[in-house]
C-alpha cells in the first residue's frame, strides 16, 4: 500500500520482485570443501581427513534436510530425503577421497539458454521456476534424462557423489579416474619389467 507522501507526490510503488526462497546457499560447503579437501598437490600422499570428509557430507545433508521441511510436493520431498539419506552413508563411513566430479567438471556442464527455459521449468532440488531468477544457471547433465537443475543446487551434491540426483546415473568422472590409476600402474609395471630385463642382461655382461 502506498505511503501517503507517495500518493500527494504521485510516486508509483514498483511491484515487488518474485524472490527464490528455497534455493541452496552452499558457500560454507566450497569454503570448506577448498580449505580442507583439496589435495595438496606439494604432497602426493596426501589424502582427506575423514572428518573433514564428514562435515562436507554433513553441509550438503543440511541443506537437503531444510528443504525436505518445506518441500512443496510429496515427489520434491522424497527426492530431497533420498539424497539425504544416501549423505548419511558417506558421513558415518567416510571414503578415502570425494567420489564426486571436480570443480572444472561443474564450471564446464552445458549451459540452458533462458529462451530454452519454459516459465513453469523447475529445478528438481529447490522446486523454484528458473525464469523466476533473471540471472539463472541453469545445466543440464549429461545423463540419460538429460535433467536440468540450477548450478548453486547441484554442484554441492555432484561434487560429493558425482551422479545425477534424480536418476542416479554414474557421469563418468569416477570411472575415467579409476580407468587413468589403472592405466598409470600397467605403464609403471611395465617399465619396472623393463628395467629388470635390462639389469639381467647388463649382470650377464660381467659372468
Amino acid at each position: 500500500m502506498a505511503s501517503q507522501y507517495e500518493v500527494e507526490h504521485n510516486i508509483k510503488t514498483p511491484p515487488p520482485t518474485t524472490t527464490r526462497r528455497r534455493q541452496i546457499d552452499m558457500s560454507t560447503f566450497t569454503s570448506h570443501l577448498n580449505s580442507t579437501i583439496t589435495p595438496d598437490h606439494t604432497n602426493p600422499h596426501s589424502i582427506p581427513n575423514p572428518v573433514d570428509l564428514s562435515a562436507a557430507f554433513r553441509l550438503v545433508q543440511d541443506q537437503f534436510l531444510t528443504l525436505a521441511s518445506s518441500a512443496p510436493t510429496d515427489q520434491n520431498r522424497d527426492l530431497l530425503l533420498h539424497l539425504a539419506q544416501a549423505l548419511e552413508t558417506d558421513m558415518l563411513n567416510p571414503p578415502t577421497e570425494l567420489e564426486g566430479v571436480s570443480q572444472a567438471y561443474v564450471d564446464a556442464l552445458d549451459r540452458v539458454p533462458r529462451k530454452n527455459l519454459q516459465p513453469d521449468d523447475k529445478c528438481p532440488i529447490c522446486m523454484e521456476n528458473f525464469l523466476d531468477d533473471p540471472y539463472c544457471l541453469v545445466v543440464e547433465l549429461p545423463c540419460g534424462g538429460k535433467h536440468r537443475f540450477d548450478v548453486e543446487c547441484v554442484g554441492p551434491w555432484l561434487r560429493t557423489k558425482g551422479t545425477c540426483p534424480c536418476c542416479r546415473a554414474d557421469l563418468g568422472e569416477r570411472k575415467k579416474a579409476k580407468e587413468a590409476e589403472e592405466r598409470a600402474k600397467q605403464r609403471d609395471a611395465k617399465g619396472k619389467e623393463v628395467e629388470e630385463e635390462d639389469e639381467d642382461d647388463m649382470d650377464g655382461l660381467y659372468a
